[in-house]
């Protein structure tokens, strides 16, 4: 296989991660820092790059496309600034990589700068399952809608499953979810999105390791007008003390958790209940929109490492043919990890979004070259 070295930028809320893949997808060079893109960005490319192998090619994960930004996407002036308009949508995650993103393209500004997007995989999402129940005038207005999130990782994981069922992917009904920091369940039906949980932001849907979920809308009016807090309040609690770590009083990670409540703490085991309760709902939710569900996949950093939250899920869904019992620990690579014989097999994939961004990446740049 030909092709230069891609350099993939990740940047998070609260991370960045660097990684040069080869044209045969193994990993060449690669640099995770566990804080947010800031002033230092760029120096901190700089240096990951002096030593790297020289790339072709940067791809950049970003949350959310908008209405506008619908496959992966070369980097130009004008794509950059409806990058800007779309950040509002996504405020924990876009600002962060768009400051990887700028440093990036200053570095390297004789490559191509792919953005590739989560929002992608759910833009053909039907009508229905994107659309809130509220006033036309205000949908046409403000554009709003259901965009969903964590669609590389649901890409990759589907492509994997099609491998580990031996069944091509455009045949699949599965069920795939996505836990990790932030948290959704996405339907798939004959290969295409059709339903997920997450909707015009990335707080919507389940609960999370800092982040709400879905609340009430009239319990976020209440707390306006009747216990007086600001909106800006009320964001900034849901988007980062709210979830595990709002309801352990302690942690919003799953791991943390499961030792606590091992010990015998009851907030810690009540915040897990919680979690595998949200988990089940959106799990039958999305169900609700497939004919079968030929697998059921977990992804994400709580879905391929927490045994204990997988099983705490599937021991309560009974209704939909899936059960407990599943394989005790974590594969070290795609398994099933359901009983032999089990109604629906449940899947464990590692996240495989570098991979999937440097995939996009090679491809957005070969559609260019036979457009030429």
């Amino acid at each position: 296989m030909n092709g230069p070295d891609i350099l993939v930028v990740d940047a998070g809320s609260s991370s960045l991660h660097l990684t040069v893949l080869g044209a045969d997808g193994r990993e060449r060079a690669a640099r995770h820092l566990t804080e947010p893109p800031g002033p230092e960005t760029a120096d901190t490319i700089e240096d990951f790059l002096r030593d790297a192998p020289p790339v072709g090619a940067t791809g950049h994960r970003l949350v959310h496309g908008g209405p506008h930004l619908l496959r992966p996407t070369i980097v130009d002036d004008d794509v950059r600034a409806e990058l800007d308009r779309t950040a509002r949508l996504a405020p924990l995650h876009m600002p962060p990589a768009l400051t990887a993103l700028d440093a990036t393209r200053a570095l390297l500004p004789d490559v191509p700068h792919v953005v590739c997007l989560d929002t992608v995989f759910h833009a053909d999402l039907p009508l229905a399952a994107r659309t809130y129940a509220v006033p036309r005038e205000w949908t046409e207005r403000y554009g709003l809608r259901r965009y969903g999130f964590h669609g590389l990782s649901y890409a990759w994981a589907l492509q994997r499953t099609a491998g580990l069922i031996g069944r091509p992917a455009g045949s699949l009904h599965v069920v795939l979810a996505h836990l990790g920091g932030g948290c959704s369940v996405c339907a798939v039906r004959d290969g295409r999105s059709v339903d997920t949980t997450m909707g015009f932001t990335p707080l919507e849907g389940l609960v999370m390791s800092k982040r709400s979920g879905s609340v009430d809308p009239g319990l976020l009016l209440w707390l306006q007008t009747s216990a007086g807090l600001t909106a800006v309040r009320i964001e900034d609690a849901l988007n980062h003390e709210s979830g595990l770590l709002g309801l352990s009083g302690m942690s919003g990670d799953t791991r943390d958790l499961v030792r606590a409540g091992a010990r015998g703490d009851s907030k810690a085991t009540f915040a897990l209940d919680v979690f595998a309760v949200g988990v089940r709902r959106g799990i039958a939710s999305v169900a609700a929109s497939l004919d079968r569900i030929d697998a059921l996949v977990f992804t994400g950093e709580i879905g391929e490492d927490q045994p204990e939250v997988r099983e705490a899920v599937c021991s309560g869904l009974g209704v939909l043919g899936i059960t407990g019992g599943l394989t005790e620990g974590n594969p070290p690579e795609d398994a099933v990890v359901s009983p032999r014989g089990a109604a629906v097999p449940v899947l464990v994939i590692p996240t495989g979004e570098t991979q999937q961004v440097a995939a996009e990446t090679r491809h957005t740049l070969t559609r260019r070259a036979e457009d030429r």
